[in-house]
């Protein structure tokens, strides 16, 4: 990506060290953006920066446990100290410990889910909420998943989790976009990441999935990526509350 659309803008990612995040953190990069990838493990974020820099890739790693509400103060804090501003929050970390029936899932993995892909979002988004105001291209963009549209079998409370992560998405839109910061969400259909392997990594599934796809092939992360730059863009400054589908026809 050749265009500089992000040049001097800051973006923090959460879930970023591999998958879909990291491509929209090389995507952001690659447009001028000054990048914060956040995950749990900080070796693995200061290899994968680095590697990034090498490439003259303005990218540095925080580590975060996006459950931990504290952890979440103090990921924004050193974006902060870091550089001073942030311009683009993206909400990527997410979870989900259970495949199987709803009434076989417990409690405990409910509560987890929701903490992970619902309440951490909510709270980095009103974390960020008093830097974004001040930023002149604020953008807040929430990977939710196909599953927030149509709940998928076996991945129930999951698609409750982000179903509730695209209302949350309308909610805050609606309510700042006073403030000109814009709040989209992009819902990934069956992607190649690890955290998906479980789905194509078993030829049944996969060969089922795909027969429902007009686009006859698994998405990588790179195309939600891409969505996710027009998003962060300044393209999109009349663009907020929208919801894009990249699922190669799932959902129709």
């Amino acid at each position: 990506m050749n265009v500089k659309y992000l040049q001097g803008q800051v973006a923090l990612i959460t879930g970023a060290s591999k998958g879909i995040g990291l491509s929209i953190a090389q995507a952001f990069a690659e447009a001028g953006a000054k990048v914060i990838i956040s995950s749990r493990d900080q070796g693995v974020l200061d290899e994968v920066a680095a590697t990034m820099r090498t490439k003259g890739l303005e990218v540095w790693g925080i580590a975060c446990h996006v459950a931990k509400m504290d952890a979440l103060e103090l990921l924004v804090q050193q974006t902060i100290e870091k550089f001073g501003q942030i311009d683009i929050l993206v909400n990527n970390a997410a979870t989900n410990p259970v495949f199987g029936p709803i009434q076989e899932t417990s409690l405990d993995a409910f509560d987890k889910i929701m903490q992970v892909n619902v309440k951490a979002p909510f709270q980095l988004m009103r974390l960020c909420y008093p830097y974004l105001k001040l930023s002149s291209n604020p953008s807040i963009i929430n990977i939710s998943s196909v599953g927030g549209i149509s709940p998928e079998a076996g991945l129930g409370i999951y698609s409750v989790s982000k179903a509730a992560l695209i209302s949350l998405t309308k909610a805050c839109a609606k309510e700042w976009g006073m403030d000109q910061i814009r709040v989209n969400a992009i819902c990934p259909g069956l992607i190649k990441t690890k955290f998906s392997e479980a789905l194509w990594s078993n030829e049944p599934i996969l060969k089922s999935v795909i027969k429902n796809l007009s686009i006859k092939r698994m998405g990588e992360p790179d195309e939600i990526a891409a969505a996710a730059l027009y998003f962060a863009s300044p393209m999109a400054k009349y663009t907020t509350g929208s919801v894009i589908t990249a699922d190669g026809g799932l959902t129709i």
